[in-house]
């Protein structure tokens, strides 16, 4: 990067840190409070909004899995609610699985076992929202949609955090065939699904839901708290080589395909907000490198350490006991303390700019995927629209075609008739001409042809355009090793998936072509990063060939740069983004020395703008940071969903922009030296909705109105 832009784009990040109204740099929620709107703002600045609803199947596996994003969320104070599928009874005893502590534990109980865990929640709840793991509860039964009834907590010093226990019977086994299990109730060996009751619940009447039922009873707790972010497990972990167990926990798995399937419910139902899904990876992590900083770890491991009682003082006064003793033998996990990472919707290339200067950005709301355009730097934002069909899952990859028209790549699940018919296939719409609306969605089928209703663990896809037009699409498959589909002529029909080799990749792929014409892939394994890159425009592939690069956290973000490409990356265990320059030419490609970029702290990928990063920062927020050296994340006051994406237009301005968990878009942009990025030569905005309720002088007051006359959501 020359000085001068340098230069530039520092005076505009320090200008970003300042913000709107006196916004401070820190997300609300971290030791602020949320700013208010002053009468001359052009924009309202971004803050966390809407409401998040964790699925999950058994207690602990929110505070494994998805934390630190659920806590930040309670902060925030947002409306928070999750739900516990089964009761997570296990064996009934309080203790170890070790077979000399059965009889010092006493007999199986596993009502009470189930009370234990559910007392061990309500502490960790209590502790991320109020400092104190005994704040009081008030618990009440409440009817289902699917003919039950179910627990339901509210922490009385913050009503807006909630649990929801549905008490179904738990497998009992990790991977045992066992019938009587979500599994089995998924896959029809079972009829109906029993309760498991726990000792001092509110509800005190047994019954067992069908699978209609229970996709039901789901679908009505998405009516009643009506969220704009699903957060949820992998439904298709994938299984071990040769065809093997499952990678993860069935419960897990098969507890996803019921949020699916009720996902799919709700979406009907009118009068609700628009929504996101954002999927979880739960026991896989446990290969995995870590993720989180050793400070955000800590604070994780210690919401764990309340759960699982690791004091045993008796500060709640149930027999049961106050938490699980099971979990306090070792309370990180198999390193899951250490980890967060998502199984969907990790991808950058989102975003991408039309042949005229309108950028496009696509997101799945509501199973459907969605877009958002701008004619240009000083036009405002249009959207949601709609692209018709569902089971769209999270992710998008959008590219320009040869002849300037737009195309969106994602994956689609479809649930089927019957369980077999359950999989995942890639799918892509095209727009009929530029600018215009988008044809119907076209499939590519799956790369995978054996086990794809047990597994589908493909990744996103990542896409690339030759110079002749032809496009290519790249997939991890459920082994683990990359594929590719080809179209054969500009516009036409696309060949046979190929196989390209590669072992244990992890995340999606990522490519771009470098100034010769030549493209790159790359994909992260849980050691390093494997290159797939043509000696030559057109000529085959050589690789899959070792980069020697370090170990990462598995999603990577690219961008061409002169005559090769650059990589970004997180660094395991503390988060900072690292960079590296590959060159092709010869048998493999060349790596300039691994440098440090922007960003220090903070998970998941990061979108590139030109010179600009952004990405999650250590407290959770979506922030920007130029990409030429170690330095601060400039934050916004945002938490959100997926990854950011970027854009460096050819008009010279730089755009990022992040899914809020309320389920709306929001940018940031960056202007060239005199330039405006906003109607009215107004000068750059932090991060706002693109769709924004623009005034003049009531910003942010009753009655006012988006860009397109509507009352704001």
């Amino acid at each position: 990067m020359s000085l001068a832009r340098r230069t530039r784009l520092a005076a505009l990040l320090a200008a970003l840190s300042v913000g709107t109204a006196g916004m401070t740099a820190w997300a609300y929620g971290h030791g602020t409070e949320r700013p208010q709107a002053a009468p001359e703002a052009v924009v309202t600045p971004s803050v966390t909004e809407g409401s998040a609803l964790q699925v999950v199947a058994h207690p602990d596996d929110d505070l494994f899995f998805m934390n630190p994003d659920l806590s930040r969320s309670i902060s925030t104070g947002i409306k928070v609610t999750t739900v516990y599928l089964t009761s997570g009874e296990s064996d009934g005893r309080n203790e170890a699985h070790s077979p000399h502590l059965q009889d010092a534990a006493g007999p199986a109980d596993r009502a009470a076992y189930a009370e234990a865990r559910q007392n061990g929640i309500r502490a960790a709840y209590a502790q991320m929202a109020t400092g104190d793991r005994a704040s009081a509860w008030q618990r009440k039964s409440v009817p289902t949609a699917g003919g039950g009834s179910a627990e339901v907590d509210v922490l009385v010093a913050r009503p807006h955090v909630n649990l929801v226990w549905m008490e179904l019977r738990e497998a009992r086994s990790i991977s045992g065939d066992n019938p009587e299990s979500l599994r089995g109730l998924w896959d029809g060996r079972t009829p109906a699904l029993g309760a498991q009751l726990t000792s001092g619940t509110p509800v005190k009447d047994w019954f067992s839901y069908t699978k209609d039922q229970t996709v039901a009873a789901i679908a009505g707790v998405f009516e009643t708290y009506r969220p704009t972010t699903i957060r949820t497990q992998d439904p298709t972990p994938g299984r071990a080589e040769g065809g093997g167990a499952f990678l993860d926990h069935q419960d897990h798995m098969y507890g996803a395909r019921f949020v699916q399937a009720a996902v799919e419910r709700y979406a009907k139902t009118t009068a609700r907000p628009h929504f996101s899904v954002q999927n979880y990876v739960s026991y896989p992590n446990s290969s995995l490198p870590p993720t989180l900083d050793p400070q955000t770890a800590e604070e994780k491991l210690g919401y764990l350490k309340t759960y699982a009682w690791t004091d045993h003082q008796d500060w709640c006064g149930s027999p049961a006991g106050c938490g699980d003793r099971k979990t306090a033998t070792r309370p990180t996990g198999a390193g899951w303390s250490q980890t967060i990472r998502y199984s969907r919707g990790d991808g950058t290339s989102w975003m991408t700019e039309g042949v005229s200067g309108r950028l496009w950005a696509f997101a799945a709301l509501d199973g459907r995927m969605a877009y958002w355009s701008r004619s240009g730097p000083q036009a405002l934002w249009q959207g949601p629209e709609f692209l018709p069909g569902d089971g769209i899952d999270s992710g998008a990859a959008a590219v320009r075609l040869w002849d300037g028209r737009i195309g969106v790549f994602a994956t689609r699940t479809t649930l089927g008739a019957t369980p077999q018919e359950y999989g995942r296939e890639i799918v892509y719409a095209v727009q009929n001409e530029v600018d215009g609306g988008f044809g119907p969605w076209r499939s590519l089928g799956t790369p995978d042809t054996v086990d794809t209703s047990g597994t589908s663990a493909i990744s996103g896809p990542s896409v690339a355009v030759d110079p002749e037009g032809r496009i290519t699409v790249y997939v991890r498959d459920s082994s683990r090793t990359l594929r590719a589909r080809a179209q054969e002529t500009p516009g036409g029909d696309f060949g046979a998936w190929q196989a390209l080799g590669g072992a244990g990749l992890q995340g999606d792929p990522v490519t771009a072509t470098d100034a010769s014409g030549r493209r790159h892939v790359y994909a992260a394994t849980a050691g390093s990063v494997l290159a797939w890159v043509q000696p030559a425009p057109d000529a085959p592939f050589g690789g899959p060939v070792p980069t020697g690069l370090p170990q990462t956290t598995g999603a990577l973000s690219v961008r061409p740069e002169g005559d090769g490409v650059r990589l970004f990356f997180r660094r395991p265990g503390i988060g900072t983004v690292a960079t590296s320059l590959a060159r092709a030419g010869g048998p493999a490609p060349e790596f300039s020395p691994v440098a440090e970029a922007g960003g220090l702290g903070g998970y998941g990928a990061v979108g590139i703008a030109g010179d600009l990063l952004a990405g999650r920062a250590g407290a959770g927020t979506v922030g920007v940071a130029a990409t030429d050296g170690p330095q601060s994340w400039q934050e916004s006051q945002m938490l959100y969903t997926g990854a950011p994406a970027g854009v460096a237009e050819g008009a010279g301005t730089a755009v990022a922009a992040a899914l809020g968990l309320d389920a709306d878009l929001h940018v940031i942009t960056t202007v060239p030296a005199g330039g405006a990025a906003l109607p009215g030569g107004r000068t750059p905005a932090p991060w706002h909705r693109a769709v924004q309720p623009w005034t003049l002088a009531q910003a942010g007051r009753p009655g006012t109105t988006t860009a397109g006359g509507q009352p704001p959501r």
